[in-house]
C-alpha cells in the first residue's frame, strides 16, 4: 500500500505466480524522472528533507521530488549537512 503522493503511487502493480501458482503482487522499481531543479537551497543547522519540503511545496511528504532532483533513490542517501546546496524542483 502507498500512500496518494507516494512516488510510487502512479508506477503500475505487476503479479508474479509462484511455483504454488499464488499470485504475488508488486511494483517494479521506479525509474527517476529527470525533474529540472528550480531552486538551490543552502541546508541549515538541523533542517531535515521533509522541513525543506514543506518549505517548497507546503507538503513535507513530498521529499521525495528533493530526492529525485538530486538524483537519490532513498532519502537517507541525501546527506542533510548544514551549508550543503541541494537542488529543489518544481512541484511538478
Amino acid at each position: 500500500m502507498f500512500l496518494k503522493d507516494s512516488r510510487y503511487d502512479r508506477v503500475d502493480p505487476e503479479t508474479y505466480l509462484d511455483d504454488r501458482h499464488r499470485e504475488i503482487r508488486y511494483k517494479k522499481v521506479r525509474i527517476i524522472p529527470e525533474r529540472r531543479a528550480v531552486y538551490a537551497h543552502k541546508v541549515r543547522e538541523g533542517e531535515r528533507l521533509d522541513h525543506i519540503a514543506f518549505r517548497y511545496f507546503k507538503a513535507p511528504d513530498k521529499y521525495w521530488l528533493i530526492c529525485d532532483a538530486n538524483l537519490t533513490m532513498w532519502p537517507d542517501d541525501l546527506t542533510i549537512e548544514k551549508d550543503r546546496i541541494i537542488l529543489i524542483p518544481g512541484s511538478e
